[in-house]
């Protein structure tokens, strides 16, 4: 999901003139854009054309900017502007032949109808399961510094786990997790890594739309189709054989043919005595084969070494890759160009990259880092974050952006989903010296926290966010923020209508910048290492390596 804002005045602009630092171009920010979102490009599909077209127009112009290669290293102790990312490909062949058991009687079920398994990501080449019994199993959460254990000791080998989505909080909006806000325990893919983890030989999300913040069209159609995930060493420990979500209605009537009532365990999965509850008689069968491959694609990253504490790192990021081509509109336009998602991002990191070029070399390196195949599930920066090229454990922070403002600059700003965490309030300080304020997520329970590419950095306990503009315009205010977020969500997310405008200025994205420069200054100029406050799930990450920090 992205969030795009627009605003502008004189004052504005005549402050960040007279701040210190760099003046970031407005006009320069949007020439790149208009190149990389340009049809030539083919909507920057990860391992296509437009791709390569991509990785040599990031590498020429951050060569042209004074930076140095910062990708993979080579024999001869030199680095490409790349770092190679193999992605696994898998596609379910055919039709899967999906079916319960209840009391030894089959029910065959539908794909995309009652329920959506996906392709397995396990390394599996077919799934067969047999009658898998099914394990209730509450949120599927494992929690130690919230002393919470959805597991209890279960054996879920050679079953199915039955998960809720979201948090224990989420209908109560408090408890002990973020109330309405959803944690990363909430979301689906911590769910399924939990269950791998535990033993299962399958998880089932079950759906409802309040919770999930998304209707069933959205899963079936997100999980019926090609799955990509990063190759890795050993996959079946973070993916069950089977992955999928049901239908709440049948999970209603799997739990009352089993003599329990989904509501009343629900309830009871919402507090911390909660047990796991086997649903007798009932099992789930599935069988059919899974073609993958492994395909290539790559980050591309520039650096500029610190010049005393050069193996410390601060990372600028932005996802290069969009959808790419697919099927036509009703004009017949095939090409998801991907202006504001994120070409925007991408070029505005370009200019972040220039401005510190030219100025004084920084105590720490600062790498600039395009990411690809965020839209395939924010692999590129897992890739990057399972195997990095400068340690994890050395990295300062991380500042995103996906999806800079394309007009003029708001009186707010925020931060992709909810978090607690020094960054955050640096930031804040910063942003407040201009007069900017900030916005708190307005739909927290959606976990927005974990869909841009920081997430992936973040679950390492690195600190991490994605900065995102306001909808304060300081022309039109909220009315006219909300306007163009609206036309942006309906006429052109994910869609053939995300093009370059010429009346776009940038000078929004342009002041948003002077901001994330000088919190990259401070960081980059300083002994500070950012922490997550006490009650995070990713503080216990961080604190495992501050030996390495001392």
């Amino acid at each position: 999901m992205k969030r795009v804002v627009v605003g502008a005045s004189l004052l504005s602009l005549a402050l960040a003139a007279s701040a210190a630092g760099p003046q970031f171009d407005p006009a320069r920010i949007s020439a790149d854009v208009k190149e990389l979102a340009s049809d030539a490009y083919e909507g920057r599909g990860p391992a296509t054309a437009g791709e390569q077209k991509t990785i040599a127009y990031l590498s020429a112009q951050f060569g042209a900017a004074g930076l140095q290669p910062g990708g993979d290293l080579q024999a001869d102790g030199t680095r490409l502007w790349t770092q190679a990312v193999p992605l696994r490909r898998a596609d379910i062949v055919g039709t899967p032949v999906l079916a319960l058991d209840v009391a030894g009687k089959p029910q065959p079920l539908t794909q995309g109808r009652q329920i959506a398994v996906r392709a397995a990501m396990d390394g599996s080449s077919q799934v067969d399961i047999a009658n898998a019994p099914l394990v209730f199993v509450g949120y599927g959460v494992k929690a130690p510094e919230r002393d919470w254990d959805d597991f209890k000791g279960v054996d879920l080998k050679g079953k199915i786990a039955v998960v809720l989505i979201n948090d224990p909080d989420f209908e109560t909006g408090k408890g002990d997790f973020d109330g309405k806000g959803m944690t990363w325990y909430g979301r689906w893919p911590y769910k399924y890594e939990e269950g791998a983890r535990q033993g299962a030989l399958g998880v089932l999300v079950v759906h409802e739309t309040a919770p999930a913040s998304y209707g069933w069209d959205t899963v079936a159609s997100s999980n019926t189709n090609t799955m990509f995930d990063v190759v890795r060493d050993n996959p079946g420990a973070v993916h069950p054989r089977l992955e999928g979500w049901i239908q709440r209605d049948l999970a209603v009537e799997l739990f009352k043919n089993a003599g329990l009532d989904f509501e009343a365990l629900k309830k009871q999965a919402q507090t911390r005595g909660f047990t796991p509850v086997e649903l007798k008689g009932q099992g789930l069968s599935a069988k059919y084969q899974v073609k993958s491959d492994v395909i290539t694609s790559h980050n591309v990253a520039a650096r500029l070494e610190g010049g005393q504490r050069p193996d410390e790192t601060l990372i600028y990021s932005a996802h290069w890759d969009h959808i790419g081509v697919g099927k036509p509109d009703a004009s017949g336009d095939t090409i998801f160009n991907g202006a504001l998602d994120n070409a925007s991002g991408t070029a505005a990191l370009l200019e972040l990259a220039r401005g510190f070029a030219k100025g004084p070399r920084p105590q720490r390196s600062v790498l600039f880092l395009a990411v690809t195949a965020e839209e395939k599930g924010l692999l590129g920066s897992e890739f990057y974050a399972s195997r990095p090229l400068y340690p994890l454990e050395k990295t300062v922070a991380v500042i995103n952006m996906d999806g800079m403002s394309p007009f003029v600059p708001s009186r707010d700003f925020g931060i992709y989903g909810t978090a607690k965490l020094e960054l955050l309030d640096q930031l804040k300080a910063v942003a407040a010296q201009r007069n900017l304020r900030y916005t708190p997520d307005p739909k927290p329970e959606a976990g927005y926290f974990f869909r841009s590419d920081h997430f992936s950095f973040a679950k390492r306990g690195v600190p991490a966010i994605s900065y995102s503009a306001g909808q304060d315009w300081e022309v039109g205010g909220v009315a006219a923020g909300k306007a163009a977020q609206d036309d942006y969500t309906a006429h052109r997310y994910h869609q053939q209508g995300d093009e370059w405008r010429a009346d776009w200025t940038f000078a929004g994205a342009a002041r948003d910048l002077q901001v994330l420069y000088t919190l990259g200054e401070q960081l980059a100029n300083s002994r500070r290492w950012p922490n997550w406050s006490e009650d995070s799930e990713f503080r216990a990450g961080r604190d495992a390596s501050a030996a390495s920090r001392e």
